[in-house]
């Protein structure tokens, strides 16, 4: 279905036109369905799909109806940041030709330029829980009740970072369910979202987009099994092979994601990071600059994973394995975007391998796995520099934490799995076949005629043959 077949306010139209919108995704179409007609609904969709402008054509074309049936304020609550500014850059594209108003909010910034553009009452205020409150509660620069229009994104990510309790602060000091439009966005429907749904929301219409439409099926997915100590060597050698135009690198941890940035740099690659220690300002700078072309590598902690809108990112690598199945979905969702085709990499080290198996089950396959040769192992040109202090703008941070095996977070949390894999390795390594070395100490080996020990491990943690293609 294309957008000119919906009887949408020419103005609104030519938004779309401008955002360069023809044919409606599935989620869009799913959504107009119900939501033009004024119901609610509860949307299990991923990123990429195009949700954010099914809820904001939604919210436009109420608004221009001059019989509209709601108080004419949306209010639409993101977890982060970045996700809010996003939601509001979009905001002002499809609505660049219309007489309507918008201003984020959140931490991070000053209140007087935030106090001033809600003075003005304009129409769509996007804004973080926490900050939402803080102009709800402190000066009372927002009512909720003044809203006829309610859109919580990415519910689950809202109440991951413990959000939930502010949330419902919010739904009380709102209209009834019956006297609004509520939509509700989540990657999953789990039960706490749906019970969210149950209380504040007027018998939504339930709509569901399967996960592995709208990223798997477009991404190219690789996984390398390498020694920590060899993963930035790995990494420069992919980059030197795979030669994207761009690429968006993550870390598990901010120390993590400044130091692979740094080592980077030092090998002659013109790359940034970006964290939540950064200020506002240098974040969505360093964002705007690789959405520009500008910046080619972009090194992040999970703050990027949802919410970074980046046209044709051509590589997604997971330096560190997240941690979450959910997590691997969100990253690899930063390319292949709207249908396109991308690339994602990973890297399973000894510290993050444990993982791995609730991602495969996740995304319903097991992810194929390269070789890590000789000719992508390139010289370091960081190797034994050790890095410290304030970086670049970061945080002060501890010396090589990570190299030491010293750091904040070296290992994740012991998980039941990790006795039986701990043992599994030990089986797996003969001394006729692998001997320590001071590349990979105690752990999964790196390479090299190690192979064949590193897959007997996995052959016995999961229970299945690990083929490597060539």
């Amino acid at each position: 279905m294309q957008f000119t077949e919906l009887n949408f306010h020419p103005d609104l139209l030519a938004g779309t036109r401008d955002a360069g919108f023809t044919d409606c995704t599935q989620v869009q179409v799913d959504t107009f369905a119900h939501t033009l007609a004024g119901r609610d609904v509860l949307v299990q969709s991923q990123t990429g799909t195009g949700k954010t402008a099914a809820f904001l054509v939604t919210i436009y074309h109420h608004l221009l109806r001059p019989d509209c049936p709601f108080a004419r304020r949306a209010l639409i609550v993101a977890p982060t940041r970045e996700l809010a500014v996003q939601i509001e850059e979009e905001a002002r594209l499809l609505g660049g030709r219309l007489p309507f108003g918008s201003v984020v909010v959140h931490g991070g910034v000053g209140y007087g330029p935030q106090e001033e553009a809600l003075a003005r009452k304009v129409e769509l205020v996007i804004g973080t829980p926490g900050r939402l409150l803080d102009f709800a509660r402190g000066n009372r620069k927002i009512d909720f009740r003044e809203f006829g229009f309610l859109v919580i994104d990415e519910a689950d990510r809202l109440f991951d970072m413990g959000f939930l309790p502010d949330l419902r602060r919010i739904l009380r000091g709102m209209r009834p369910p019956k006297e609004r439009l509520t939509m509700l966005f989540s990657a999953t429907l789990s039960t706490s979202v749906r019970h969210l749904a149950w209380e504040h929301m007027n018998s939504p219409a339930e709509i569901l987009v399967e996960p592995e439409q709208v990223t798997v099926e477009t991404v190219a997915q690789e996984l390398y099994h390498v020694s920590s100590h060899e993963k930035l060597r790995l990494l420069l050698g992919l980059l030197a092979a795979e030669n994207p135009s761009s690429a968006l690198i993550f870390t598990n941890t901010k120390h993590a994601a400044v130091e692979v940035a740094e080592r980077l740099g030092r090998n002659g690659y013109t790359v940034e990071f970006i964290m939540g220690d950064l200020t506002q300002k240098k974040r969505l700078a360093i964002i705007n600059q690789i959405k520009e072309g500008t910046l080619r590598f972009l090194v992040a902690t999970d703050v990027a994973a949802r919410g970074l809108h980046i046209n044709d990112l051509e590589l997604v690598v997971n330096y560190d394995l997240p941690e979450n199945p959910e997590g691997y979905v969100h990253r690899i969702g930063r390319t292949a975007r709207a249908g396109k085709h991308g690339k994602a990499v990973s890297f399973a080290c000894e510290h993050f391998v444990f993982g791995l198996e609730a991602i495969e089950a996740f995304i319903g396959f097991k992810i194929p796995v390269r070789p890590v040769t000789d000719a992508l192992i390139a010289v370091d040109a960081s190797r034994g520099m050790r890095f410290g202090g304030p970086l670049r703008g970061g945080p002060n941070r501890e010396r090589d934490s990570r190299e030491r095996g010293t750091g904040e977070r070296s290992r994740p949390k012991a998980r039941p799995a990790a006795a039986h894999a701990a043992a599994a390795i030990a089986e797996a390594r003969s001394p006729a076949t692998t001997q320590p070395t001071s590349n990979a100490p105690g752990l999964v080996p790196a390479r090299g005629s190690d192979l064949e020990a590193r897959l007997e491990y996995y052959r016995r943690k999961y229970g299945e043959n690990f083929k490597v293609k060539t």
